[in-house]
C-alpha cells in the first residue's frame, strides 16, 4: 500500500519530467585580457612607504552576439595608481562569460539589462579577486574593490525613458 504525498498531483516523483529551463546559462568564464604594469619599479616601492597612493578607477560592460541565443559579457576594469605625478601601477583587466540567454522565457526587451546588469553582477566577484591577487603579486597591498551598482552603472550608460541621468558613482 502507497503511502499519502503531500506534493501537488501533477508532480512527477519518479523523475520522468526535464527539470524547468532557466533563463540563462553561463557556459563558461574567462579572462581575455589581462594586463599589469610597474612602470616605477623598484623606486616606486621606497615612494609608497611614505605616501598613499590615489587609484581611479573604471568600469565598463559591454555585450556582443555570439549566435541567434548566446552572447559574450565583457567586464573591463581599469586602474591606474599615481603616488605624486609618478605611476604606481596600471592595471586592465577584461573579464567575460559566455552566456546562453533562453528566449522562451526571457522576453526580448528584458535581454540588453540581463546582460548589461545581472552578467557583470555575477562575474564582478572573480574579477575583483583578480585584480586583489594582481596587485598583490605585484608587491603593492592587495586592493579589493568596492561592490559596484551595476543597475546605476547601466542606467547612466543607457538612461531609462522618462527618469533623470544619475550623478556617477564610479570613478
Amino acid at each position: 500500500m502507497s503511502e499519502p504525498s503531500d506534493l501537488p498531483p501533477d508532480s512527477a516523483t519518479d523523475g520522468d519530467q526535464p527539470p524547468p529551463l532557466a533563463p540563462i546559462r553561463i557556459a563558461g568564464q574567462y579572462i581575455k585580457d589581462l594586463s599589469f604594469e610597474v612602470p616605477g619599479a623598484p623606486d616606486i616601492y621606497a615612494q609608497l612607504q611614505r605616501e598613499s597612493p590615489e587609484i581611479p578607477i573604471s568600469i565598463d560592460v559591454a555585450a556582443r552576439g555570439i549566435n541567434e541565443t548566446a552572447y559574450e559579457v565583457a567586464l573591463t576594469i581599469h586602474l591606474e595608481a599615481t603616488l605624486s605625478d609618478r605611476k604606481a601601477f596600471i592595471l586592465e583587466l577584461t573579464y567575460c562569460a559566455a552566456v546562453d540567454v533562453n528566449k522562451q522565457i526571457v522576453a526580448e526587451e528584458h535581454i540588453h539589462p540581463l546582460l548589461m546588469i545581472e552578467i557583470p553582477r555575477q562575474l564582478f566577484p572573480f574579477a575583483r579577486q583578480i585584480v586583489s591577487d594582481c596587485t598583490g603579486h605585484g608587491g603593492f597591498p592587495p586592493l579589493q574593490l568596492q561592490l559596484v551598482d551595476f543597475g546605476l552603472l547601466y542606467r547612466q550608460k543607457f538612461g531609462v525613458p522618462g527618469q533623470p541621468q544619475p550623478q556617477p558613482a564610479v570613478h
